[in-house]
């Protein structure tokens, strides 16, 4: 069996996926009510979390493994821009 044949069940990984999932949307909804690009940044960061939640659970983490390595590295970017944001915003 190679990777991605089968679906692998792991439940914090599919705990992780929907909160992921539900973090972006309320990213989503937050800048769309704010017009702040602060809670659309952490959102998508989310969501580039939940990609590779989903890549794991769908089998894929060896033959992804760099992928997943940058898709990380641009979420964990993204949640620290949107805190940096927010610590400095003027008020």
């Amino acid at each position: 069996m190679e990777a991605g044949d089968a679906f692998v069940w792991d439940t914090t990984l599919v705990i992780n996926l929907v909160l992921c999932i539900v973090i972006l949307v309320f990213g989503i909804l937050g800048w769309q009510r704010s017009k702040n690009l602060t809670p659309l940044y952490i959102g998508i960061a989310f969501g580039l979390f939940g990609i590779s939640h989903l890549a794991m659970l769908l089998g894929l983490k060896d033959a992804l493994n760099t992928v997943l390595i940058i898709i990380r590295l641009l979420a964990y970017f993204l949640v620290t821009y949107a805190v940096y944001l927010m610590a400095f915003q003027k008020k």
